[in-house]
């Protein structure tokens, strides 16, 4: 096989599938169900969060923000690194990859992934009297399915996530008359 994506060093490859998540809630009340959540997914070593920003916007306009991650400041900087190292591995080969790695380290400094640009740009996205959240999520449970798949020199091609909605739009546009545009109003 033949292209630069797949002749990456392997080593870059030990980090689990990473999910982006971006979520919006109308409202600011919460029941206290998500972070227990995520830390029973994270005991069960189902799942690691590398990074999560919280945002929530009052009423008025007022600003409350919050970050976590699982990662110690030089786990976020090995992140960091081997993201950038892929990135310039794809700008440019193995020079590329060395760049990329001192690039992602220094970009990761400060322990998160999500700097001050994702901050304003999810602030400036909701309306007031809402929240939004973005998160990186690791999903551990699949680096053992990784590394067999890489053992038996299989090759990922794709890797995407199937929603409800996703069905229920396939269903609607089957069902739709021959011509007609199906209702895209469908839940997430």
């Amino acid at each position: 096989m033949g292209t630069q994506s797949e002749q990456a060093p392997r080593h870059l490859e030990d980090l689990g599938p990473v999910q982006i998540l971006t979520v919006a809630f109308d409202g600011n009340h919460f029941r206290g169900e998500i972070l227990p959540e995520l830390e029973r997914l994270k005991k069960l070593g189902v799942i690691r969060i590398i990074d999560l920003l919280f945002v929530r916007k009052d009423s008025m306009g007022a600003v409350a923000t919050m970050t976590a991650t699982d990662l110690d400041w030089e786990e976020a900087a090995d992140f960091g690194a081997m993201v950038g190292s892929l990135i310039g591995w794809g700008i440019g080969g193995e020079h590329g990859s060395e760049i990329g790695w001192i690039s992602g380290a220094a970009d990761s400094a400060s322990g998160h992934a999500f700097g001050e640009d994702e901050q304003f740009g999810l602030v400036q996205t909701i309306p007031n009297g809402s929240s939004a959240a973005i998160a990186l999520i690791e999903h551990v449970w699949a680096k053992p399915l990784r590394a067999a798949i890489r053992r038996a020199g299989g090759v990922e091609v794709a890797n995407d996530w199937l929603r409800s909605a996703d069905l229920i739009r396939s269903g609607l546009a089957a069902a739709a008359p021959s011509g007609a545009e199906p209702p895209t109003d469908t839940p997430d």
